[in-house]
């Protein structure tokens, strides 16, 4: 019986840190991953050989939500707070929002399409400088967030299902999805990156897309859930050597045909957004010349910081903030 029991705990505890720690670190990679073939040649150098690190480093902005408390809300925007679509209300330059709501409240609500647009000008300042390790760490970063606005329960302040009993979704959506089925059949190779002329508009445009498409999300999921038993729409199935509960593969499949491929189109669009703004980076820069650094590693001390924020994180009890 006190096996049974352990059994039984050790699977809900490895359900819950799932749930925790891994939600949409798949999706992230392989985002970042892909975008890299969008690059022309003159940033190819560069970026190929570095591939690997762009796509690992492309959840450190979720590590550091378990060591930093300013991160949060630099993930979502509760943007049906500031009223109904398209949310007028809501001033789009920065200076603006403060004045009208205050910075306090902007960040009760998150502000990542703010966000992305300062980390565009991180990013040009490190191809300015020509700085590798900066260049390295604002790309795989940006990447995130960029990819974080086009997740429509990121523009929702339903951001999980809590307040319609669906607890549990925002995961499934961002993560299960597209780890049962992106390998087999999602299409990642879109064409070539595209210089973007007014990159504020641009990011506010793919949030107001998620935020169009959050009520799809959830509405779905309810109607599917009227065709499934429960013993149907979840499952105990094998993950890294461990077995857990989540979302079935049938349930997955089915949620995934009825929302149109809504998880592939969000992936496709986030990877073409992000080869996009490191393009456009490059080119506000100047255009370096990236030669020099092709060959170029990671000092001691720069491989260090990335140790310990995966350390603090390992390490980190819960996620600071609202957790998801």
């Amino acid at each position: 019986m006190k096996k049974i029991i352990g059994v039984i705990f050790t699977t809900f505890l490895m359900f819950s840190i799932n749930q925790a720690f891994c939600w949409g670190f798949y999706a992230h990679g392989k985002i970042n991953y892909y975008a890299v073939f969008l690059l022309p040649p003159e940033m190819m150098i560069l970026y190929k050989p570095n591939i690997s690190f762009l796509e690992e480093h492309a959840t450190d902005p979720d590590k550091r939500r378990y060591a930093v408390p300013d991160e949060g809300p630099r993930h979502y925007i509760d943007i049906d707070y500031y009223g109904t679509y398209p949310y007028t209300l809501l001033p789009r330059n920065w200076k603006e929002a403060v004045e009208k709501y205050s910075e306090d409240s902007l960040l009760l609500h998150g502000i990542v399409p703010w966000h992305v647009q300062k980390m565009l000008y991180r990013l040009t300042d490190a191809f300015v400088k020509k700085d590798f390790a900066m260049i390295m760490k604002n790309s795989a970063e940006i990447g995130h967030y960029i990819a974080d606005a086009h997740v429509p329960l990121h523009a929702s302040s339903n951001h999980n299902g809590q307040l319609t009993n669906q607890k549990g979704i925002h995961g499934f959506w961002e993560s299960r999805v597209p780890e049962l089925i992106a390998e087999k059949e999602f299409d990642f190779f879109i064409g070539k990156a595209n210089y973007i002329n007014n990159p504020g508009n641009f990011i506010w445009a793919r949030v107001l897309e998620s935020a169009y498409a959050a009520d799809s999300v959830l509405l779905i999921e309810r109607e599917l859930t009227q065709d499934f038993a429960d013993d149907k729409k979840y499952a105990f199935e094998e993950r890294n050597g461990l077995v857990i509960k989540q979302y079935s593969s049938a349930f997955t499949i089915a949620y995934n045909k009825k929302v149109d491929n809504m998880v592939e189109k969000r992936m496709r669009q986030s990877i073409y957004a992000i080869a996009s703004f490191w393009y456009t980076a490059w080119v506000n820069a100047g255009q370096p010349d990236l030669k020099s650094l092709a060959n170029k590693k990671m000092t001691d001390e720069e491989s260090l910081q990335f140790e310990q924020l995966n350390q603090s994180w390992k390490t980190g009890s819960r996620m600071i903030g609202r957790e998801e």
